[in-house]
């Protein structure tokens, strides 16, 4: 990593359940890229590498299958955003020693206690491992008390009182920033049922906004009041677009939204990149392919109806182990 820069790599982008295709949908995800690769002209089995190359990494194997686990690394930092299923692929990186020092210290922070975003913490190794310290965050009061009951018997099989790494506990003010090394970490609260606390990460001149579970409800600066400041100087948001536009009036109050909501909020603050993700459970890869052109013909009309100071946007729909340098 460059010095200064923030690396984000996200491990799990699905919504609400692990899930991927049923068999006989892959065969015909396969069936169609093989038609794909001999409409490109292509007939020598040498070719195969160069077709692959040439297709998004979703067109080829999908967006996901596990639910929402972010990390963060600075030059001297590494925060882990929520445990989803996703948290275990982190863990096996970590133990393989592929990523340097496996010994942490871990800081975990916590959005919310909904089981896609913890179903994956008995999973992280480093819990099972003597002389590892494992920090836990949140703002719940309840932090201890939930991860507890992740490791208690019938849900698994190891009680928390057995797990050889020291766990630290660690309550956060609402919008009050903590520091981290070179890392400044601040939580906001997002439009989710049961509170939902988004991160602002901050570390040399680089901002990533962690927005994911969030309805978008507060939608002008009015409405967002005190937890405006997720939003504004930000290089990265990761925003939750697990439904379609229309689909938002359907399931009002569910605590997801659309990519459309997060353009709106990405164009008026001037935010360069936005990620969208939390993808449903129940979505194959052509239907996110379909929320992506959706989201293209929005972007399209946005940008031609922006305001004057609004500068243009980077966007795009995350898939799982893409990594950003920012």
């Amino acid at each position: 990593m460059q010095q200064g820069f923030l690396q984000i790599k996200f491990w799990g982008v699905r919504g609400s359940l692990p899930s991927t295709l049923m068999p006989d949908k892959w065969s015909l995800h396969f069936e169609n890229l093989l038609r794909g690769y001999f409409s490109a002209g292509y007939r020598d089995t040498s070719h195969i590498a160069k077709y692959i190359a040439s297709l998004p990494t979703p067109h080829l194997g999908g967006y996901g299958v596990a639910t929402t686990s972010v990390e963060v690394r600075s030059p001297k930092t590494q925060i882990i955003i929520d445990g989803g299923s996703g948290i275990r692929y982190l863990s096996d990186q970590i133990m393989s020693g592929t990523m340097g020092s496996s010994k942490g210290p871990f800081h975990i922070f916590m959005t919310h206690f909904h089981w896609d975003h913890l179903i994956g913490l008995p999973f992280f190794t480093p819990h099972f491992v003597p002389g590892i310290h494992v920090h836990y965050y949140a703002v719940q009061p309840e932090l201890e008390q939930n991860i507890r009951s992740v490791f208690r018997k019938p849900f698994f099989p190891v009680p928390f009182e057995n797990l050889s790494a020291k766990i630290h506990f660690h309550i956060l003010e609402p919008r009050k920033a903590i520091v981290l090394n070179d890392m400044k970490i601040t939580p906001y609260q997002l439009d989710h049922p049961d509170p939902c606390w988004g991160y602002k990460v901050e570390s040399h001149d680089r901002t990533y906004a962690h927005c994911v579970d969030t309805e978008g409800t507060r939608a002008t600066r009015e409405e967002l009041g005190p937890d405006l400041p997720l939003y504004q100087n930000v290089d990265l948001m990761y925003f939750d677009a697990q439904y379609t536009f229309p689909e938002l009036a359907e399931k009002a109050n569910w605590g997801h939204s659309a990519a459309q909501v997060g353009l709106d909020i990405a164009f008026r603050e001037k935010i360069k990149r936005v990620l969208f993700a939390h993808h449903d459970p129940g979505a194959d890869i052509q239907q996110i392919m379909d929320l992506q052109q959706q989201t293209t013909e929005f972007y399209n009309w946005r940008l031609q109806n922006k305001a004057a100071q609004e500068p243009a946007v980077e966007w795009e729909f995350a898939h799982e182990g893409l990594e950003i340098q920012i």
